[in-house]
């Protein structure tokens, strides 16, 4: 969809031709090669890694905010291990279990609190300054 997207806004390379033609369930790594081949192309460049993963925290936390995400879907992909530089970004990530059976485990009954309290986490990330352009 976003090969598709970046067409449509006029980024044209030969592999993001190829790439917007892919199906959904193609292998990540794939997409991935041939995003960043196709970025390449164009003369993109991408952020570190810890920068990129900085933006993605930021984004959910605004997915979150936006009701596009429940609490509990933060408990994947390794979130709590983010490197934080801000303390808005450090209240965020200190609060994201390490996966979704330690929801249960480590919050008991008390997950509405912890739901409050990753919102307004979130919603102090969201305020913040941004980090770079484009976040």
């Amino acid at each position: 969809m976003i090969a598709a997207e970046a067409l449509a806004a006029g980024l044209d390379t030969p592999t993001l031709c190829e790439l917007a033609g892919w199906p959904r369930n193609a292998d990540a790594r794939d997409i991935r090669d041939a995003f960043e081949q196709a970025l390449a192309e164009s003369g993109v460049g991408l952020p570190d890694r810890g920068l990129a993963r900085r933006h993605a925290l930021r984004r959910m936390a605004a997915r979150l905010l936006a009701g596009e995400m429940a609490p509990a879907d933060l408990a994947a992909e390794g979130w709590w291990e983010t490197e934080t530089e801000s303390a808005a970004e450090q209240s965020f990530v200190a609060l994201i279990p390490q996966c979704d059976c330690c929801i249960a485990y480590t919050l008991g009954l008390d997950q509405q609190t912890w739901a409050a309290q990753l919102r307004k986490a979130a919603l102090a990330l969201t305020s913040s300054p941004p980090i770079a352009p484009g976040c």
